[in-house]
């Protein structure tokens, strides 16, 4: 069963194409790659999926329900969360805060509830820091919690940010380069931790990664963008195999080796 499709999506910034007519059928509680040499759209990709970029064409659709022109805070509530290639904290709050600042979107407490401390207000409070604790101790920083979010070390960072989204109550969570700037130790246990997301706690991931190790290892679809049009779709055996693919990444000449060397 499918949970995050796109028909046809199209976005353009002025004469340039970014993405051009891409169709992506993400499989519920899969793990899904996208990859592409560097300025292939992968990026653009998720800032239309997520609302930042409103497509010039196409649909996006979630459980069959668009998300086109929907405000990225209403994507967000409406079960599609994401980290960002540079990591994106707020710097001077706690881990803790950090973390709670993704549950922000579903609490009820109302202005005057909070200016007059009402007891449903303390009580929704008391709860989003035990769900906030809970994130934490699921991405391993539950310690860490009155640390500021500055001083973490950099992989660190990376499960709270991905913490943060998983406050959000994603069904599904889109990760730009996850283990970007990781030494190999630090990758590994990215693609553990990948995988824990969807095992224990059900979600679809969408997932941009540079790191073909990671991408091999851990996906069950590949879909390549090159020039912001898709060119290959497939299992990691047969995206390895593509001579498109590896003309994208390697150039012609390495491709006609390639194909060469399988043909003896």
């Amino acid at each position: 069963m499918s949970t995050l499709i796109t028909k046809s999506l199209t976005k353009q910034f002025g004469g340039l194409l970014a993405i051009g007519g891409v169709d992506l059928d993400v499989k519920e509680n899969s793990i899904h790659s996208v990859i592409g040499p560097n300025g292939a759209g992968k990026t653009t990709l998720f800032n239309c999926i997520t609302g930042f970029y409103k497509p010039e064409q196409g649909e996006i659709l979630l459980d069959g329900h668009s998300l086109v022109g929907l405000l990225p805070d209403k994507i967000v509530r409406l079960g599609v969360a994401r980290t960002y290639q540079n990591i994106r904290l707020f710097p001077n709050l706690t881990v803790l805060e950090n973390v709670m600042v993704g549950l922000h979107g579903h609490l009820k407490a109302s202005y005057f509830g909070i200016i007059l401390r009402t007891r449903f207000t303390r009580n929704e409070e008391k709860d989003a820091v035990e769900d906030a604790r809970k994130w934490l101790r699921f991405v391993n920083l539950l310690g860490k919690g009155d640390m500021l979010a500055k001083n973490l070390p950099y992989g660190d960072q990376r499960r709270l940010e991905i913490a943060r989204a998983l406050a959000t109550r994603p069904k599904v969570i889109c990760l730009d380069e996850p283990a970007a700037g990781m030494n190999p130790r630090e990758s590994v246990e990215m693609v553990d931790f990948i995988r824990r997301l969807r095992d224990e706690i059900g979600l679809t991931v969408l997932l941009i990664e540079h790191h073909m190790r990671v991408v091999m290892g851990i996906s069950e679809m590949i879909t390549v963008l090159d020039y912001g049009v898709k060119i290959a779709e497939g299992t990691p055996i047969e995206i390895q195999r593509n001579a498109k693919v590896i003309e994208a990444y390697l150039g012609r000449n390495a491709a006609a080796h390639h194909a060469a060397d399988a043909a003896a």
